[in-house]
């Protein structure tokens, strides 16, 4: 298991700048990709032992970031 963060630019590197611009004008893009960042953080964070929580939270966080990247997937093939 890795410690790296998934970010969008390195999840979804072909669609960089329609990221971009989706944050700067779709505020639903924006607020899906802020949840994204902070789920992602979240996991980051117990995944490299800054803060402790149960295996259940974990596999709650990931599940919820994996329907975030799949919302913000079918979204960025949209437009």
């Amino acid at each position: 298991m890795g410690h790296t963060p998934h970010e969008l630019h390195t999840e979804f590197p072909e669609y960089a700048e329609k990221i971009h611009s989706l944050k700067a004008e779709d505020p639903h893009f924006a607020r899906l990709a802020d949840e994204y960042h902070e789920v992602n953080r979240n996991i980051h964070r117990l995944q490299t032992r800054v803060e402790a929580a149960s295996d259940f939270r974990e596999e709650d966080l990931r599940k919820k970031r994996l329907q975030l990247k799949d919302e913000i997937a079918a979204r960025l093939s949209k437009k």
